[in-house]
């Protein structure tokens, strides 16, 4: 079988162009952190998901590109060719997606941000329940973990369209300190895959309880 392509950079560039535009134009990003996101070679991005704003969100306001694992699902219609266009990945989240992990992982060895909602589905948004998937990438990347938390998508509803937050209303996306997911032997045994959830699982929970200090939002709200 013949590897499938790796999406184009250029064609994240493009989505995170659009991202910034629409972002910034509906609603009132504040974006803390950026900073701490690596400028060059391979990152993961680990974002909590309450909404379906907060993809695009951070796609948006994200100092790089980001190639964001979407179920396949969403590729429907005219979605299908312009999220491949933007360099999204497709993902058969009821088995195990070779090719998705495959393109993946082509996009960490040539050096690009892979996203990822490492609950697996839109839910409370709080990291509380982690697939493998996640420490799966980062210790067979060897690329660093940035966790970043979306906070404000999913507290209220729109006056005008209900499905989506209220326009011109504040969303906050922080950015986290890099950190290694793997002990730093290289092992991708089960053991070790479950040893790196459960660090992965404490570093994302203390940055999204760090977060909301930072940003004074009540979890209650999220």
């Amino acid at each position: 079988m013949s590897r499938p392509p790796v999406p184009s950079e250029r064609g994240a560039e493009v989505g995170r162009r659009i991202g910034v535009g629409l972002m910034y134009g509906l609603w009132q990003p504040r974006v803390i952190g950026a900073w701490k996101v690596p400028a060059t070679g391979p990152v993961i991005f680990a974002v909590n998901h309450s909404h379906n704003i907060d993809g695009p969100m951070v796609m948006g306001v994200a100092p790089r590109p980001t190639h964001f694992l979407i179920k396949k699902e969403a590729f429907v219609g005219p979605l299908d060719p312009f999220l491949t266009g933007i360099g999204q990945l497709k993902v058969d989240r009821t088995a195990a997606d070779r090719t998705a992990i495959t393109q993946a992982l082509g996009v960490l060895e040539a050096g690009g941000v892979l996203g990822i909602f490492p609950e697996g589905t839109r839910g409370e948004g709080d990291f509380a329940s982690l697939r493998a998937g996640l420490a799966y990438f980062a210790v067979r990347s060897g690329a660093p973990i940035v966790p970043v938390a979306v906070l404000g998508s999913s507290g209220r509803r729109g006056r005008l369209i209900k499905a989506l937050p209220p326009l011109r209303s504040r969303i906050d996306v922080v950015f986290g300190d890099p950190f290694e997911a793997g002990d730093g032997s290289g092992r991708r045994t089960r053991a070790a895959l479950d040893a790196a959830t459960e660090r992965i699982q404490k570093q994302l929970t203390g940055h999204l309880e760090n977060a909301r200090r930072l940003t004074g939002r009540p979890a209650t709200l999220e």
